[in-house]
């Protein structure tokens, strides 16, 4: 009896997944995601394709071109995210005969075998964990805790204790404050996934110190100084240290919510239409709560008021950490860096200007400070950078790839 004969592999038709493996395919787990640790989502059973392409075939060259791309993504998502990175755009998938990036990545994803690995249901979820989100959740509370209770401490110890040791309870209580931002800024939301910020880092200790002893040494520097000590400004700090919460929680429900964006949309057009008003909620929700923080913090200390300057900081610290958590730390540590050297150059342009000849050096810081007093220096370098920080989160955040690991 003559063996039976193999069936041949028929070929798919153009622009449509390919036949794919019985249902016992391994699943594969996501590998490491560099976006906020809280935020995974299940991956897909992944399909085996076993159908042949002719040599018309236009996807062919696609796949191979970004082969390593498509065997570590687990969903299609990533697939669609990661060709948008290499500029691929719903126009270029016309040319692969496709409607969109999506179901490109779709082709791909099926026509390319992944790593087999553990089955994703054994990896739980962090974004549903509440003991994870409250975690992150106390260590945001920190720094606003230890700025409170240094002051308090302060406060109650006026006229008790003498200089030095009042002065050994300020530098305690600032360092556990930069502690426990650090450890906020660790993990959570707000964590940059591992990735250096070296820079980034410093330019917001110069701005946090602008806004504690800024405006009195302008203020000096404008009377013929500086002289004597300088007086200091904690309001501001205070109210930003305990803005740190609100801020994670900001973060975190503007990744979780673009998430879910991207899972239900069909178009890189449609996915960034849906999270521009999200970025848009969240700084607008931050900057109302800073806002509240601020004024009580300065009813607190006697300050009163909520200045200017620390909510444009405020801001201004939150945009850059969403783009740096997202993927974008370089337009993040520029933003810092123009508002450090805006306030820098305010000082040395009014020293620069008691030199012979150089009295319209300083004419600007005077007419500012004349108009608006010392604060309008830090309301306008914060203010300016962080209007161009969302005007460039607007763009990179409406981005697919800047919400999938890829």
């Amino acid at each position: 009896m003559a063996a039976p004969q193999a069936t041949p592999a028929v070929a798919a038709p153009q622009g449509a997944p390919a036949e794919t493996a019985p249902q016992g395919t391994p699943e594969r787990v996501a590998h490491a995601s560099l976006r906020a640790p809280e935020i995974a989502h299940a991956a897909p059973q992944r399909k085996l394709s076993t159908g042949r392409r002719g040599p018309a075939d236009p996807v062919k060259s696609l796949m191979h071109r970004h082969r390593e791309l498509c065997e570590r993504a687990v969903d299609p998502l990533e697939i669609a995210a990661g060709l948008e990175a290499h500029g691929v755009t719903d126009r270029t998938a016309a040319r692969y005969r496709h409607r969109d990036v999506f179901s490109l990545a779709e082709e791909l994803f099926a026509r390319v075998p992944g790593f087999a690995g553990e089955p994703a249901g054994a990896v739980s979820a962090p974004a549903h964990d509440i003991r994870t989100r409250a975690a992150w959740s106390l260590r945001a509370l920190l720094p606003g805790a230890a700025c409170l209770a240094t002051l308090v401490t302060l406060r109650l110890t006026e006229g008790v204790l003498g200089g030095e040791a009042r002065l050994a309870i300020g530098s305690g209580g600032t360092l556990l404050a930069f502690t426990g931002l650090a450890l906020a800024l660790h993990t959570g939301p707000l964590s940059g996934g591992g990735r250096s910020a070296g820079a980034a880092n410093l330019y917001g200790c110069w701005l946090l110190g602008y806004a504690l002893y800024g405006e009195a040494l302008l203020h000096q520097v404008l009377s013929g100084g500086p002289e004597g000590p300088w007086a200091i400004t904690p309001a501001p700090l205070l109210g930003l240290a305990v803005a740190v919460a609100p801020a994670a929680w900001c973060a975190h429900l503007f990744s979780v919510h673009a998430q879910r964006k991207l899972n239900g949309s069909r178009a890189l057009e449609e996915f960034a239409a849906g999270v521009r008003p999200l970025l848009f909620g969240a700084v607008a929700f931050f900057f109302c709560v800073l806002i509240g923080l601020l004024y009580l913090a300065g009813l607190g200390t006697g300050d009163g008021g909520a200045p200017v300057g620390a909510v444009g900081l405020g801001v201004l610290l939150l945009l850059a950490r969403l783009l740096a958590v997202h993927g974008f730390p370089e337009p993040a540590a520029a933003g810092l860096a123009a508002a450090c050297a805006v306030e820098a150059a305010a000082p040395a342009l009014v020293l620069a200007g008691r030199l012979p000849g150089l009295d319209a050096v300083a004419r600007p810081v005077d007419a500012l400070v004349t108009a608006a007093g010392t604060g309008a220096v830090p309301a306008v370098a914060c203010g300016a950078a962080a209007l161009g920080l969302l005007i460039t989160a607007t763009v990179a955040l409406s981005r697919a790839s800047a919400h999938t690991a890829v």
